[in-house]
């Protein structure tokens, strides 16, 4: 799964100079990004890339209320296209949920678990992600979620799964939501091909959501 990631200064400086105009959304960097907390996402409208600051934790537009998104910070691969949950927003609403890079845990001696910062060498990655519009009343709520697969071999050693990172040939077709071919959409719901991830095991400082500083991501000796 992917329940904690990186939005810094280098998403933020990346897709500023690209596209210019990130400021109004009010996005700030955080260093520990916790399920239904804001994320940075692109999607398209009417063949326009928009960005958009958005709830993370996907709220169907059926949902009675919010609480549901604690449950729903990601969404498998395997199953995206056929869950009621989901398989709307894979049709209409796919998206990209921006980032410096994520962590994960891995299972050590006894109970504990080290955790690590995964990021690339390069350019800030781009998350599978899909996205929904909730409205109830007077209340109106974007929110999203992240698609997770199979871990590479690499970090497969961490743990079993992984977000979805999509290389920059695959953003423009998952972008399109006049797209609707379910196979190949789904071959880019794959493990990550690349091999310019760094795993970097990290202080148990990110295990509490609270903790939002750099500090979060500064490589420590990890436990083995």
């Amino acid at each position: 799964m992917c329940g904690r990631y990186v939005l810094g200064p280098v998403t933020l400086a990346y897709w500023t100079a690209l596209r210019g105009f990130l400021d109004p959304l009010g996005i700030r960097v955080s260093y520990n990004v916790a399920p239904t907390q804001m994320a940075l996402v692109m999607h398209q409208m009417d063949h326009e890339r928009i960005f958009a600051a958005m709830r993370w934790g996907l709220i169907p537009s059926w949902a009675g209320d919010t609480r549901i998104s604690y449950r729903m910070i990601n969404a498998r691969s395997e199953t995206v296209a056929e869950k009621p949950s989901f398989r709307d927003a894979f049709k209409r609403r796919r998206c990209l949920v921006l980032a410096d890079g994520y962590y994960e845990w891995r299972k050590v001696a006894g109970n504990s678990k080290q955790p690590y910062y995964i990021y690339r060498k390069g350019p800030p990655l781009a998350f599978a992600g899909l996205w929904e519009r909730w409205e109830q009343e007077a209340a109106c709520l974007e929110s999203c979620t992240i698609i997770t697969t199979q871990a590479n071999a690499p970090l497969a050693k961490i743990h079993d799964r992984m977000p979805v990172i999509l290389h920059p040939d695959e953003i423009e077709v998952w972008l399109d939501s006049e797209f609707q071919d379910a196979d190949k959409l789904q071959e880019i719901l794959r493990p990550y091909s690349g091999d310019d991830l760094e795993p970097v095991a990290v202080s148990t400082l990110v295990n509490n959501p609270q903790n939002d500083t750099p500090a979060c991501m500064e490589p420590v000796k990890r436990v083995e």
